[in-house]
């Protein structure tokens, strides 16, 4: 923890309740705290990033090293450009196994703004509610360290799992509706048309859009499905030539999505 830390470079990075980190006080507890304390040997008047997850960030400088926590002053503000120009939540049709982790993982990495596990008619996960509060808190964790690893601002939020009338009703909520259908695909309606549609149609003084990207289950979204989710305002759209596996047309999509925003060159439409 050196003057190069001090500016930033290799600094570690830490996510703190917003409760825990007021005014100048920061509080570093549990799992942080050990590793900060024990793995990097912190002491005071070392400094680390602390990070609210709204996207606060501060330069914070220990004052006191606990067994489970430390406490800390925040030093100066700092300044963060490592969030995407559009708010983009990833609505992933439960897949098998761990896939959704990597897509929370991966997700959390590529700059998604939230996550939303749903249930869709070709699921073919066996879903049981009563574990929904252990996996939730796991898919957090996985968002909590993937925006850690990243050095982003803000931690995405992943919601409960929730049906597909649900997320139907929800897409109203959106400046836009991407809905992943390989069928479009195949008739040559990509996503980069409706990404254009979208960025040359809005107003660029309301702000970063909200985007609610769709990605159906293994075996694809059913034909009913694509219908109701045009009739509530989705617009359809191929993910290219190759069909995709499920926990892949997120994380593709995100690149895209990053790229007609301007992120990777170019001018940011927000």
């Amino acid at each position: 923890m050196d003057n190069e830390r001090e500016a930033g470079r290799g600094m570690q990075r830490y996510f703190v309740a917003p409760e825990q980190m007021t005014g100048t006080a920061v509080t570093l507890t549990g799992e942080d705290a050990r590793h900060l304390g024990t793995v990097m040997r912190a002491k005071p008047g070392d400094t680390f990033i602390a990070c609210d997850g709204r996207g606060r960030d501060v330069l914070a400088k220990v004052a006191a090293v606990g067994r489970d926590t430390i406490e800390a002053v925040a030093v100066r503000p700092l300044t963060s450009s490592a969030e995407m120009a559009w708010k983009v939540t990833v609505a992933q049709s439960l897949p098998k196994g761990d896939k959704l982790e990597t897509v929370i993982q991966k997700g959390t990495e590529a700059g998604a703004y939230a996550f939303q596990p749903f249930l869709s008619r070709r699921t073919v996960v066996q879903y049981d509610d009563r574990k929904e509060a252990k996996r939730l808190e796991r898919w957090r964790k996985i968002a909590k360290e993937a925006a850690e690893q990243s050095h982003r601002s803000v931690v995405p939020d992943v919601r409960p799992v929730c049906g597909w009338k649900e997320l139907i009703r929800s897409m109203a909520g959106y400046d836009a509706v991407i809905f992943c259908y390989e069928e479009e695909g195949r008739a040559g309606n990509g996503l980069r048309s409706a990404l254009s549609g979208f960025r040359s149609g809005r107003d660029p003084d309301r702000g970063p859009p909200s985007v609610l990207l769709v990605v159906g289950p293994e075996g694809g979204f059913a034909p009913e499905e694509a219908e109701e989710a045009a009739a509530a305002g989705a617009v359809p759209a191929g993910l290219g030539k190759r069909i995709l596996r499920t926990e892949t047309a997120a994380l593709y999509a995100l690149a895209c999505i990053a790229y007609e925003s301007g992120e990777l060159g170019g001018e940011p439409s927000a």
